[in-house]
């Protein structure tokens, strides 16, 4: 019942939201996790694997190449929507994203931190450049015509499933600048978020009033330690996500219901929306 969640938007007016996967279900993007907080799909590619493996960045960049074709075209959908007309009330000190979508920018949200970093950008690992994820996209397809032809089933953050490719056989672009390795600027598992990003939201939180859970279960510390620290500080705390969270004790209005529709039925004060509240 978004009545109740309408009840907390209007008491506290100064938010420090945290989204997750599940806010991007509803734009085609798949999420991590079941309902009970299990993975739903293979454990994604760990930090370490990633820098010392070729095979391993030719295992990944053979399927980003082609997830990365369905995931660009995503859209914002009404919880993104909502997000950035909070925003624009004055109502929202800072929305933090485990996402890479930039979806929330697209929806119209300026005040977004995006906590693990964007797939629309390639670092060097050696040199530290950067150059688009579109000339990374040009580069992979000019050493790998056939990449071209191959379709998959899509998996979390503009991966995808790609059982039945030989990747070995993939090229993998190198730095322009230093012949160095391409990584995509985001924090992969087993890799630390950067210290001054950290810092930046612990001092929105700081000036919030309370926090909003948007989609994420907080199994990964980057996130929950967020939440964490506003339970320590005695901030009320919402979330709308199905299933287990990592901060269920921690949460006071919980709705196990659809993102989209719930955060959007909220903002305009419609109750129609039905769903469980656990308090």
């Amino acid at each position: 019942m978004s009545a109740r969640l309408s009840e907390f938007l209007a008491r506290h007016q100064r938010l420090f939201v945290l989204t997750g996967a599940g806010i991007s279900t509803a734009s085609g993007i798949p999420d991590y996790r079941d309902e009970s907080g299990k993975w739903k799909h293979r454990k994604p590619m760990e930090y370490r694997d990633f820098v010392g493996s070729h095979r391993a960045r030719q295992r990944y960049w053979a399927r980003s190449f082609v997830g990365w074709q369905r995931f660009q075209h995503a859209s914002p959908n009404p919880a993104h929507l909502a997000l950035a007309r909070l925003e624009r009330q004055g109502r929202l000190i800072r929305t933090v994203t485990q996402n890479v979508d930039g979806l929330h920018q697209r929806a119209g949200s300026r005040r977004v931190t995006e906590l693990h970093g964007s797939l629309t950008t390639v670092e060097c690992l050696d040199c530290a450049a950067q150059i688009p994820r579109a000339s990374m996209q040009q580069s992979l397809l000019a050493g790998n015509p056939l990449l071209a032809h191959l379709t998959a089933q899509p998996a979390p953050d503009g991966d995808a499933v790609l059982d039945d490719y030989d990747e070995t056989e993939i090229h993998v672009p190198s730095c322009k600048a230093c012949g160095g390795r391409l990584k995509p600027a985001v924090v992969f598992f087993g890799e630390s978020v950067p210290k001054a990003r950290v810092e930046s939201c612990y001092d929105a939180l700081r000036q919030a009033d309370a926090v909003l859970i948007v989609g994420s279960s907080l199994m990964v510390y980057s996130g929950f330690r967020f939440v964490r620290e506003a339970s320590r500080a005695g901030l009320p705390i919402a979330a709308i996500n199905r299933g287990k969270t990592r901060a269920d004790e921690l949460i006071g209005l919980k709705l196990e219901t659809d993102c989209a529709r719930t955060l959007n039925a909220a903002i305009r004060g419609d109750d129609s929306e039905t769903g469980r509240i656990e308090m």
